[in-house]
Order: structure tokens, then sequence, then C-alpha cells
């Protein structure tokens, strides 16, 4: 279980318990994620990004209680972010997409995404390999799309020390892939 599963889950399980001060901060600490998730998805929909952030939160808040403790917390919040944005899609399919031909669509099964699936496997086994303060670093800023700041508040590292363990981590796994 990665730190920020485990910090997050204890931020809500306490909110749950009636910490006011845990619950606020699992919302704005979450609110950092969601904004790099949709970010992510959203680049030709910048303007989307905080209302998906907003929703989610807020359906976050509203069904906590079918949060089962036992299980992993970001796999649950994944989830509701998600469906918010497949909602988003079909509201804006209905409006701006209605009239799009289906044949041109048939690219979609020519092709299959096994090859992102393996380099996704592939960067998450590189990343195991470092150290939390490279690591994280890396996968705050470089994969996760957090700010600098954002990713400091996170690791509890100093900007600068985020930078220098995204440069260092970076350095590092360049040379575990080029070696023969």
């Amino acid at each position: 279980m990665s730190s920020v599963e485990v910090r997050l889950r204890a931020l809500l399980i306490g909110g749950m318990s009636g910490d006011d001060d845990a619950y606020h901060l699992f919302l704005k600490e979450l609110s950092l994620f969601l904004r790099a998730f949709f970010r992510r998805r959203l680049q030709q929909l910048p303007d989307e990004v905080e209302d998906l952030v907003k929703e989610t939160l807020l359906a976050v808040h509203n069904h906590q209680h079918t949060y089962d403790i036992g299980q992993p917390l970001t796999a649950w919040v994944h989830a509701i972010a998600r469906y918010k944005l497949m909602d988003l899609y079909r509201r804006r399919k209905g409006r701006d997409q209605m009239h799009e031909p289906l044949d041109e669509d048939s690219e979609i099964f020519a092709s299959t995404n096994t090859e992102a699936q393996d380099a996704s496997r592939d960067i998450a086994s590189l990343l195991a390999q470092l150290p939390d303060k490279q690591r994280l670093p890396i996968q705050y800023v470089k994969l996760d799309g957090l700010s600098v700041a954002e990713a400091s508040r996170l690791t509890g590292l100093s900007e600068s020390a985020v930078k220098i363990g995204v440069h260092r981590g970076l350095k590092v796994l360049m040379g575990k892939v080029a070696k023969p």
C-alpha cells in the first residue's frame, strides 16, 4: 500500500469518525490528485477540470458511507472520478458529437491497448526500485502532473528537494534503461 493511500485513507477514516480537520485535509489533498487526473484526460477541455473536481469531491462526500474501509481508497475514488468523467463525455457527446459518422470509429477496434499497458507496468516496476524521495516526486510531478509545490506539500519535502528527487531519480532510471 502506497504512502499516499495510507495517508488519504487515514484522513478519510478520521473524518468519518468526526475529526473535521482530518476530513478537510483529506478533501484538500484529494483535490490535488483529482485535478491532475482530470487535467491529463481533458487537455482539450481545460475549462471542465475544476467542475469535475468539485463534482467528484461532492460525490465522495455524499457517498462516503459506502466506502468499505477494508478496500483500497484509491480504487473507490478512481471509480467515482471515472463515472464523473463518463458523465461529462455523455453530456458533451449528446451536445457536440451527435452527427459523427460511425464508420470513422472503426479504427478503435483495429488495435489493442497492450502496448500502453506494458509500458505502464514497466514504468511502475522501474519506479518501485527507487527510494521514496525519488519515486514520489517523479510520480507526482512527471506522471500525475502536479506542480512542484503540490508535490512538496504531499511528500513533506522542500520544493528544491522535490526537484532534486526528480532529477536524480530520472538519472537513475535512465541508467537502468540504458543497460544492455
